[in-house]
This record gives structure tokens, sequence and C-alpha cells, in this order.
């Protein structure tokens, strides 16, 4: 009988990690798609990522230190280069002992991205555009949750926020988006969006809270709109925002409304858990660090009841694993991004078998 677990991850792929104030002058160990890694700075504070192992005797080198840009164990002194290779030990000759795992590392855009597959198929042009990082026209902040659900649970949730009403009902949450229907469409490039558009309704407390943040009135009429994008591997981009009705809704002149980009990057940490980090970019008010934190701290509050709606969720199905979930038309998003997940696994699993058979034959 196979016994094979299916893969529910793509690795050849740039995950967000960290963000790249977790990573100072001591290393981090982080668990990524099932791999522990550790990240340090080395020389000219350049980021690396090795396999958080050890090979003297197996302990986390991420209990170690940094010294001149060298990873030190904090086990027995064994000093680690960027390539995975021992480059020095007290008292032991070195050239030995056996490498362990290396991974392609990028820092850009405030985070630090890693490929945990095939190194050779590593292409940092692959890292998606964040136009906001470091454009005075916006302000960015977020934070980072640990979460135990599968990851894609959390892609569902996200391309579907009918749960918002009910979930979130004292922030973002309103009727109007059960009652407005949603599209779904799938792009060119892996690209899955799914957007829904309200039109002369009441702003909810958070939008009430951000329109008078841009000093715009927050007891009139408002025309709001989502629009979420989900690109692999699991990375969903939301544009959120309200503007005053009559305005031009989306495409109302920034005068007139408030818009936001809500930034997900949920990478997995191993079958049924996952990091998860958040933030909302917005392009008004940019420079009152004030209304950055009243959102931080709202977001905090969303995304918290979420996590906990997802823990459960992720329980229940565990539990109850012959149990067949419904798919509905809400739930559009979130199945075409599993999709476009699976297909990736699988195309990952062909080649690997490809060249594994050549190169036994």
């Amino acid at each position: 009988m196979n016994t094979t677990k299916q893969a529910i991850y793509a690795r050849n792929t740039w995950y967000v990690a960290a963000s790249s104030a977790e990573v100072t002058d001591k290393p981090l160990g982080r668990q990524i798609c099932g791999e522990r890694i550790v990240f340090y700075r080395a020389l000219e504070d350049k980021i690396a990522a090795v396999e958080d192992f050890c090979p003297h005797r197996g302990a986390p080198l991420s209990l170690g230190r940094v010294c001149e840009g060298k990873l030190v164990c904090g086990y027995h002194g064994l000093e680690m280069g960027c390539d995975g290779k021992t480059i020095a030990m007290p008292g032991q000759r070195v050239r030995g002992f056996p490498a362990i795992k290396s991974y392609p590392v990028e820092e850009r855009y405030g985070f630090i991205w890693v490929w945990p597959g095939d190194k050779e198929a590593a292409d940092a042009a692959l890292i998606p555009n964040l136009p906001w990082h470091d454009n005075p026209e916006w302000a960015y902040d977020g934070g980072l949750f640990h979460i135990k659900a599968d990851y894609r649970l959390m892609i569902d949730n996200l391309m579907d926020l009918t749960h918002e009403t009910y979930v979130h009902s004292t922030s973002i949450g309103q009727t109007e988006i059960d009652e407005t229907p949603c599209k779904t469409e799938v792009l060119e490039g892996n690209e899955v969006v799914t957007s829904r558009f309200m039109e002369n309704v009441e702003a909810p407390p958070f939008w009430k809270m951000a329109l008078r943040s841009n000093g715009l009135a927050d007891d009139v009429p408002v025309d709001r709109w989502q629009i979420c994008r989900f690109t692999p591997p699991s990375h969903v981009l939301i544009e959120v925002g309200v503007a005053h009705a009559g305005k031009g809704g989306y495409e109302a002149a920034d005068e007139h409304k408030v818009y936001s980009m809500v930034v997900d990057f949920i990478t997995p940490e191993a079958d049924g858990s996952m990091w998860y980090f958040w933030g909302m970019a917005r392009k008004f008010n940019p420079s009152d660090a004030s209304v950055t934190e009243a959102i931080k701290q709202g977001q905090h509050k969303i995304f918290s009841e979420d996590l906990e709606m997802l823990e459960l969720q992720q329980r229940n199905l565990v539990d109850y694993p012959e149990r067949q979930l419904l798919k509905l038309n809400i739930d559009a998003g979130g199945v075409q991004s599993r999709r476009i997940i699976e297909r990736l696994i699988a195309l990952e699993q062909s080649q690997s078998t490809s060249v594994t058979e050549t190169a036994t034959a």
C-alpha cells in the first residue's frame, strides 16, 4: 500500500519568512514548509539562511550567535558559513565535516524571502513588487501571527469576505456584503481576483474612523469596494476602501475617499500550521503616526478573530476527516486559488520524478 503523504504546498517559490526587523544581531530560527531554517546577518548585513542543524551533534544553530559574519553554534562553538559548510571548530579539523543545506534568501520591501525548493530554480525577479514600500505617498505597518491551522484555510478566508458580516460585525462587517454579489476571475499568470462593489451604504466603524482620519465626513453614504487578489504560492493582497457616494467609487479622486491595500503573506510552517504576516498600506494621511497605530490595532483585533475561527475550524476538520464540505458560489475565489496551488505542486512533483528517472536511467 502506498502511504506517501501528499504535498500540500509548493516549494519552488518565494515565501515571506520574517520581517527585516526580526533578524538583527541574533540568529532567528523558523520552520518553513516543514524545514527548520535559521536566518542571520552575515558580513555587510547580508541575509543568510541555512538548515537549523549543527552537523556536529544536531543542535539548533538558531541557539547560537553571529560573530564576524559567521554563525557560531551555541553548543560547542562550531562556525558555519553561508554556504552550509563548516568553517572552523575549536580544537578540531573540519575538512571532512558534512555540509548542511543552504537556502536562497533575499531581503526586500522590509521582509526576508526564502526559497525552500530547488536552489537552481530560484529567481529573485519572481518576488512580487510592493510599490508602497519607501513611498512617501503611502504608510505601512503590520504584524505577525502564528496560527495552528492549514495555510489554505486562511486563503479561503481572505478570498471570501462574506464572513466579515459575522466574524467582524463590530468593525468591518455589514449586511450589504452578503447582499452584494461578488465576481471571481482567473487571470493569466495564475492570479485569482474576487471583487465586490457596494454602492450607497453606511460605512462600518473601521471605515468611519478612516474617513475621519482623512478629514472626511463619516455620517454620509459611501461606495465601498473589496478586490481580493491571490497570487502563488499563498499571497493575498486586497484593495479596500470607501468613497463618499456619487464621487466615483473606486475611481474617485483622493480627496473623496480612503484607499488601502490589505497585505497578507501566508507562509506554511508545517502541515496544519502557518505564519501569517499581515498589514495595511494606506494611501491617505500617510504622515500621521497615530492613524497608522490606530489602523494596526484595529487590524490586530480583526485578525485575532480570524485566528480563533480558523484554529477551531482546523480542529473540526482534523477530527472529522470523512466529512465532505460544501462549495458555494461565495467560495469560488478560494476554490480557484487552491486549484492553482494543486497545479504547481503537481508540476513540481512531475519535474522531480523526471529528474530522478533520468538520473537512474
